[in-house]
Parts: C-alpha cells; sequence; structure tokens
C-alpha cells in the first residue's frame, strides 16, 4: 500500500469530516451523537483504508463482491451492508458484515437469521415508495420488526434514503420515518447521504451514510 498516498488521503478525509461535523451541528445535530458510515461503494481498498486512518470505524457497501474485496487488511472495521441485498449473498458476506441495514422482506430475515444469528439489522423504509427501488411500507416494517425479534435478530432501527425534491418533501420524508422510529421505540434512524444530510440532522437522522462529500468523488485505482 502506497504510504504517501494513504497519507495525503487521509488528510482530505479528516479535512471534509471536519466540515461535515460542524454541517451537523449547524443543523441541530450532536457531532458526538451522530454516527458517520463511510460508503466505500466504488472506491478502492486504499481510500477504505484511508477513511479507517481518520477516525472512521464504519464502513459501508453496496455490493457484494466490493465488500469482500476491501475487507483483508482492514482491521476493527464494523461493516455495514447498505445496498440491495439478494438473500443468496448472505452466507458470504455473514463472516464480514455486522449491520444489515437494507432488510426489507421476510426471506432475508431468515438467511440472516440462519448465517449471522443475533446480527445488528435496520429496516429499510420507503417513506416514499418508488418502483424498483428497495424499502417497505410502515405496516410491512412493524411486521419484520416483530418477525426479527423472533428469530433472535436484534432490530436496532430503521433506514431510509429520501426521493429527491424540494427540501419541505424531502424533510417529510425524513420526520415520517423518524415517527415510525418513535412508534416502533428504534434508537437507530440511518437517514442523509451527501446531498441531504442536513435535512436529515434536522428530522432526527442519528446515522448518516455518507460517499462523495466525505471521500470525494468515486475512483477505481489499485491499492
Amino acid at each position: 500500500m502506497d504510504q504517501t498516498e494513504l497519507n495525503r488521503r487521509t488528510h482530505e478525509v479528516r479535512a471534509r469530516l471536519g466540515r461535515i461535523r460542524q454541517q451537523v451541528t449547524d443543523a441541530g445535530g450532536d457531532p458526538e451523537v451522530v454516527r458517520i458510515v463511510a460508503v466505500t461503494k466504488g472506491r478502492d481498498r486504499l481510500t477504505a483504508a484511508a477513511a479507517v486512518a481518520a477516525g472512521l470505524g464504519e464502513l459501508g457497501e453496496n455490493y457484494a463482491q466490493e465488500l469482500l474485496e476491501k475487507t483483508p487488511g482492514l482491521d476493527g472495521v464494523r461493516w455495514h451492508f447498505i445496498g440491495n441485498l439478494q438473500s443468496n449473498k448472505v452466507r458470504r458476506l455473514a463472516p464480514y458484515v455486522a449491520v444489515w441495514q437494507s432488510v426489507d422482506r421476510p426471506r432475508l430475515l431468515g438467511e440472516i437469521a440462519r448465517h449471522s444469528p443475533g446480527a445488528e439489522i435496520l429496516i429499510q423504509v420507503a417513506a416514499q415508495p418508488v418502483p424498483g427501488r428497495g424499502g417497505c411500507d410502515p405496516a410491512t416494517a412493524r411486521r419484520l420488526i416483530a418477525e426479527a425479534k423472533d428469530l433472535g435478530l436484534a432490530p436496532m432501527g430503521l433506514m431510509s434514503m429520501a426521493i429527491p425534491g424540494p427540501p419541505t418533501e424531502v424533510r417529510r420524508q425524513f420526520r415520517q420515518v423518524r415517527s415510525l422510529a418513535d412508534d416502533l421505540d428504534l434508537a437507530v434512524r440511518s437517514m442523509g447521504t451527501s446531498s441531504d444530510l442536513a435535512l436529515a440532522v434536522k428530522e432526527g437522522a442519528n446515522m448518516l451514510r455518507l460517499g462523495r462529500v466525505l471521500l470525494g468523488e468515486a475512483r477505481r485505482l489499485p491499492g
């Protein structure tokens, strides 16, 4: 691993992280409470290593193969799987994934319970349903929470992605998810990405999934 390049990227990530924490503060959040998951999708292992060196211990991946390629040598990382998850990929991912964020159907619960007993999960809620995008409706989320507990899993909270639109509409979507989390007595609200993190924090997000704004544009270089 190129140490000089690692140091350069680490410095960049730390600088961006400082600006993000200020945004969280400006939005009324506590940067010591709002957790940041560094999304390494489309980025090489060197960038993932830079995130870890900058003090970010939670990394998120959207694709199984990318996660499996990045795990070697990155010790102490809590990996989050945040993308659309196929049931047949759970077995391969189970040794590495600490938090399954995109659970939205019963079959996934069964596979995770089988291959990762007691795992932490988040139920992905579609605040505004869109064909082809992941996430379940609130009624299904309630059933999945109950089923997860019956299977011995640990449902920690909800995850959602807002459909882009006017700030008032984006905030409405986040508010709906926060309200559901409150009703279900769930602590984690994984809401907010690079484009809407401040709006998410204003509506109660305490976990942000950040790629571009934290790690820069995606790149695929050896590392």
